[in-house]
């Protein structure tokens, strides 16, 4: 509904006062201020959970593969032509198995994962340096936080010892093997780092001691919008004994936490709004009782009710707008600079903030999502705007005998 020129001019006479002293003023600004703080908060911090779950994302698909091909037997062969499906970029043949892994200094626990040396250029986080050492005969790549356990580098040798059981004379012993440490990789996931270490598809099948035989094929996609497509294929192709899942399916309790920890975190954060716009209502009762005898005069010039209603919630919703409007541009620019005001921070204050060693990240990530933007204005506005209903409301229904007998 369009405001007309009265009604313009009223409301902008009755927010003057606001820029003075007094109560009314104070819980005024608190609420023009408390809309901003609440939408820029807003925004900047659901724009570095974004941020974080679009680089988890990233780490855990160039980690793994986007689909996985599996049997209901433990392993399998792996005789399917998949050449004629151009969205794949690559195919991967995999064996893991759980192993020890002893140095001179420690022995660890380990996820021993095959990786095939003629995809090793596909995998970013490995080093350049690391991939032309692991063509040797009997390399192994080992994850950073497992090889500082471990006390190796590259270079060094270790010796791996699995569950695979062979018969000697004193009785069966755990199979054991000698490699060479190619590298270390950093893929920025800790768990990966810690627990993870690669080496060749042909070695993995000596020590489980099955010629031929994979556990799971890991396809790489081109693009991951023809993710489903991908799998409709596969899913004619691979048909008895087979199953098919993709990485959303293989992490959803991940992503599920990290789901409900942004609605959560959206929720909270909204209060601060929700509680910004109480403040309106404050103001604004405070405004009609200290405009009462004006709100009489203009009644008893004709002002309808509706026109007084209109009033009053103009003058609230231009606090709302106006502190929507500048918690907005403050919460975008914000988050764009966001790394420089880290740096900044850290270097003036003395401070870590985001420490890169523990969190393998050489700048905090944001991602600013439009839609999630609009979102946030239409819900910040929405509250202001309502909480603006009541209070003009009253100060339409004011009974002006009364006021006047008192002037």
């Amino acid at each position: 509904m369009p405001f007309n020129y009265f009604e313009r001019f009223v409301a902008y006479r009755y927010l003057v006062p606001l820029r003075k002293g007094g109560l009314l003023s104070l819980i005024s600004w608190l609420s023009f201020i408390g809309i901003c703080i609440g939408v820029a908060t807003l925004i900047i911090v659901m724009s570095v959970m974004n941020g974080f779950h679009l680089e988890l994302k990233n780490r855990i698909i160039g980690f793994n593969g986007h689909i996985f091909v599996q049997n209901y037997d433990n392993y399998f062969v792996h005789d399917k032509d998949l050449s004629h499906i151009q969205d794949i970029k690559f195919e991967d043949p995999v064996l893991t198995l759980q192993a020890l892994i002893s140095s001179d200094q420690n022995t660890n626990g380990a996820i021993v994962k095959s990786i095939n040396s003629k995809n090793i250029e596909n995998y970013p986080f490995i080093e350049n340096s690391t991939k032309k050492n692991f063509l040797d005969n009997k390399s192994i790549i080992l994850g950073s936080g497992l090889a500082r356990t471990l006390g190796v580098s590259s270079g060094d040798k270790i010796k791996l010892l699995t569950a695979n059981l062979i018969s000697t004379p004193i009785g069966n012993i755990p199979k054991t093997d000698t490699f060479n440490v190619a590298g270390i990789f950093l893929s920025g996931m800790s768990e990966y780092d810690k627990n993870f270490a690669f080496i060749d598809l042909k070695n993995i099948q000596e020590l489980l001691s099955i010629e031929n035989k994979i556990s799971t094929i890991e396809i790489h996609l081109h693009d991951l919008a023809e993710l489903d497509k991908v799998k409709n294929q596969l899913n004619q192709i691979y048909t008895d004994n087979f199953y098919i899942r993709d990485w959303i399916e293989v992490n959803s309790s991940f992503w599920e936490v990290l789901a409900t920890e942004r609605e959560l975190m959206f929720w909270v954060l909204s209060l601060i709004v929700i509680i910004a716009a109480f403040n309106v209502i404050t103001s604004l009762f405070i405004l009609v009782q200290n405009k009462s005898k004006e709100i009489a005069v203009l009644k008893t010039i004709g002002s309808s009710d509706l026109s007084i209603l209109r009033i009053f919630l103009l003058v609230g919703s231009i606090i709302g707008v106006s502190g929507t409007i500048i918690g907005t541009i403050i919460g975008v620019l914000f988050t764009i600079n966001i790394d420089a005001i880290r740096n900044l921070l850290n270097q003036t204050f003395n401070l870590n903030l985001f420490p890169a060693e523990f969190y393998y990240l050489d700048k905090m990530p944001t991602s600013i999502d439009i839609e999630q933007i609009v979102i946030i204005i239409l819900f910040a506005l929405g509250v202001s705007i309502i909480s603006t209903i009541y209070p003009a409301y009253k100060a339409s229904k004011m009974e002006i005998r009364g006021i006047l007998n008192n002037v």
